[in-house]
Order: structure tokens, then sequence, then C-alpha cells
């Protein structure tokens, strides 16, 4: 087994991580830093610098000058040979990234390990994807006379502001398709979460990704974020986070009508019909939640289970919560982590304090985690309220934390509306055996993403977004080439 805690200390060891302009590692214009601190024990990481509005303008020229020079001679399979390139250096040094990770933000190193097959499927998906746009060709009404058609052409610099939960896959998610559809990228990652995101600008410098293609800007999302968001520099914005924050993003991009893509927040259902296999259905709607400690969009809070079968099922999650192991990251066998950050942590305490004082039952957790192998860090013991009405906060709410709300539901009618009864529409989860029963609710479910008996499941040739509150916007296959790419019509006299 693998000594990841020796790793840890060789990784980062409290010095400075510069950011990426123009191909340069750069420190702030104001010379200002901020400091990243691992969640499971407080200790400190690195510094990296805190970005503003000038470091932003100064990675749109960037990008500009990238995008109009000569990235834009770059033929497709250019492209798709750079990102095949970006894939295989990935896979040679994704451990090392899978460590970043888990120190930076918290996910247990058994979780982060296993997505590789997403994110190389991802570099690889878009490689692919690379050599496949064109055009049309379009009769019209001047036969002979005049020639129709079109072209695809990439949008532009763009750029993408991204959160702490997912830094491996939430920024190849977004550089990936720029880089397939002849983009260029300035980056912003959450300043909770930013180590692993100069980590892969490095990776993608050495396999040979053109100066100003990529440009990665750390800072804070009042500042660097919300500059981006609002330069008239800027063609086209792309944005993973809170719907207040998406909300605030799509006013700004306003100014000069930039493209927008949100992919904002959810108050997921899964639903578990009294068909359905409980032994397979519990572990699964317990980790729709309790996976990366509940820090998961699609997080399916809302666990609406039959009357029927309401009671035993509950019962199981809980005892399946009440199992699982608190710790740090970087131990292998840990599968609750750490809460990003006391202020998280603090939001989330007032949830579990909320749901018994609006007439929840605590069936199991509820409390802030503590012990001798958690001193420093956040975590939060995985709750299930029980006896939860549609009205309470805990039902009503994106928690972004280990908590789940039990609901009894009687018909299948009752249960859409009430499903569908959240300004949400990011996910949903069912569980039944029956397949008609599995059809109807998938079709009348009011979210981008239905899932029937699993949870989680996304690859990168299958859209993904929300509804609603939820954003709009597709990433993954290839509805999310289209986000990238304009079309232009050309027309030719032929006389």
């Amino acid at each position: 087994m693998k000594d990841w805690s020796a790793l840890a200390t060789e990784l980062y060891d409290g010095g400075f991580h510069p950011m990426l302009i123009n191909g340069e590692w750069r420190e702030a214009q104001s010379g200002k830093t901020i400091e990243a601190r691992n969640p499971a024990n407080g200790s400190l990481l690195a510094t990296v610098p805190k970005g503003e509005s000038a470091d932003i303008d100064a990675a749109v020229a960037a990008a500009r000058k990238a995008f109009e020079g000569p990235w834009s001679k770059f033929t497709p399979f250019e492209r798709q040979a750079l990102l095949l390139r970006i894939a295989d250096k990935f896979e040679a040094e994704w451990e090392t990234l899978c460590l970043s990770d888990t120190l930076d933000m918290g996910m247990p190193i058994q979780r982060t390990l296993a997505n590789s097959r997403r994110v190389l499927g991802m570099l690889r998906f878009y490689a692919g994807q690379a050599v496949t746009i064109h055009g049309s060709t379009i009769p019209n009404s001047f036969p002979g006379e005049i020639y129709s058609s079109t072209v695809r052409e990439p949008v532009g610099v763009v750029g993408a502001i991204i959160p702490w939960n997912a830094p491996i896959a939430g920024s190849i998610w977004k550089i990936a398709p720029a880089i397939a559809t002849g983009c260029t990228v300035v980056l912003k990652p959450s300043e909770e979460a930013s180590l692993t995101v100069l980590m892969i600008a490095r990776i993608m410098q050495e396999a040979g990704l053109p100066d100003g293609v990529l440009n990665v800007v750390t800072g804070l999302g009042s500042e660097a974020g919300a500059a981006l968001a609002e330069h008239q520099g800027v063609d086209k914005i792309v944005f993973t986070g809170s719907t207040a924050t998406g909300q605030a993003i799509a006013r700004a991009a306003t100014g000069n009508l930039k493209k927008v893509s949100l992919e904002l927040g959810g108050k997921s259902p899964v639903i578990v019909c009294k068909d359905a296999d409980i032994e397979k259905a519990v572990p699964v709607a317990a980790m729709a939640v309790f996976a990366n400690s509940g820090q998961i969009c699609i997080a399916g809070s809302r666990l609406f289970v039959a009357r029927e079968i309401h009671d035993e099922f509950v019962q199981r999650v809980a005892t399946f919560a009440a199992n699982l192991k608190i710790g740090q990251g970087i131990d292998a066998d840990t599968d609750i982590g750490p809460i990003i950050s006391a202020r998280q942590a603090e939001r989330i305490a007032g949830f579990l304090a909320a749901g018994p004082n609006e007439g929840a039952e605590v069936l199991t957790g509820g409390c802030i985690a503590e012990g001798d192998h958690l001193q420093g860090g956040h975590f939060i013991q995985p709750t299930v309220f029980g006896g939860v009405t549609d009205e309470m906060s805990v039902a009503r709410e994106e928690i972004f934390g280990p908590v789940i709300s039990a609901l009894p539901f009687d018909t299948i009618d009752e249960v859409v509306t009430r499903a569908n009864a959240t300004p949400y529409g990011l996910a949903a989860g069912v569980f039944s055996t029956h397949l008609g029963t599995a059809h109807k609710l998938a079709h009348r479910l009011k979210a981008g993403s239905v899932w029937v008996n699993m949870y989680h499941a996304i690859d990168p040739a299958v859209p993904f977004g929300g509804v609603k509150m939820s954003g709009y916007g597709r990433e993954g296959g290839t509805e999310h080439m289209e986000e990238y790419l304009d079309t232009k019509a050309i027309w030719i006299n032929t006389d």
C-alpha cells in the first residue's frame, strides 16, 4: 500500500506556486498571495498569487493574441494530437494529480484515483471530436446561381470559472472542448482549491500547448472572477458553482453579450419505489449524497421512499451511513473526508441544527465529527434526517454537505409533483424493478439527468447540465462542442 503521507510531504511544502499567463509563470501584479491549506488538518500546503483585474487583463490579452496568432493555424488533426499527448501525460502523472486534489480540497484518495476513466476519457473523447467539426452545404432558392454553405468556427476567448469540489474533472471539462474547437482559455479556479489546476497547466505546457492558449489566474471570485465575467475581451463565459453566483455572472456577461454556459446548484430527488431492489438501492442512495462528503452539485439529498418500505429502507440507509469511516483523504480506507473550509462546515452545522428545530428526527449523525485523527480539520458526520416534510429548510435548500432528508410518498403522481416542486433541476434518481414505472418517472421528472437503479454515472459522450435554476448549456457529448462554436453562413454567386 502506498504511503500517501510521505508523498504528500514531498508534493507541497508551503512554498509559492505561481500562475500561468502567456506561457510564463508569474506572481500577481500586486504581489499579494493566498494561502492554500489542507482542509483535513489545517496545515499550510502552499501560497498562490492573489490575481486581480490587472492580471485578468493580461491573461485575456494573452488568450486573444494566441487565438488570433499561431493557435489559429493549428489544424483539427494537430489539436487532436495535442489532446492525445496531454491525455498520455495525465495518465503518467495520475497519482500525483489525485494526491494534489486530495490535499487541496479533501476528496478521499480512493475516489480521486477512481476518476481516471472519466478524466482520461474526456481528454481522448474531445480529441476525437476535434476532427469531426464541419459545416453543411445547403440547397437554396437560387439553384445554379448561388452556392450556400456553413462553416463552424471557434467562439474565441473563453473565460472559465470552476468550483473547488472537483478541480481535475472541472478543469478538463472546460479546457478540453476549448482546445478541440480552437478556442483559447482564461481559467479562474476557486480560491479554496487552486493547486491542482496549476499542476494541470504545467502538464499541458509540457505536452506542447502553445503559449497563451491556456492561462490560469488564481484569486478571489469577487475580484478575479468578477473581472473575468464582465471582461469585454472575453467571448464566452463558462461557470460551475452556486446559483446565486451564476446569476451574477449572467448579469455581468451582458456588457458585451458574451455567450454563457452555467452549471449551477441542485436539490436532486432520489425516488425509491415499493418494488425497488432494497439491497442494491441502499448503498447507491446513500452514496448519492455522501460521496465527496456531500460536496457535489448533483447530490441526491431528497430521498423519497414509498411508504410501504419507507421505515425499513431509511433505517438501512442510516445504518450504512453510521458505518462510513470519517478521516483524512490520504487514508486509503477513508469514506468521508473533510469539508472544504470552516465557513462551509459552519453553514452545514446550521442545517444540522435547523432540522430538529423544524421537527425532523436525527436517525444518525447530526453533529460535527471529532477525534484525535480529525484535529485541525473540518468534518461533519454523515447525517440522515427522518420525519422530514417538504417545507423544511433541509428539504428545500442546497446544503452541500453529507445530509440526507428522507420523505415518504404514496403514489407516483404525488411524488412526481413533490420532486419537481423545487427551483432546481440538475439531476434525479429512480429505483424500481418495473420498467414501465422507471420510464414514466424518467420522462416526468424535470431534471437534466435522470439515473435509474444507479447514480452519479457521467460519461464524456453523454451530455450533462441542468434546467430551471440549475443552469443552461451542456457539458459532455457533441452538445458540448456546440457550446464553443459559432456558425457562419457563406453565400457565393456562381454566375
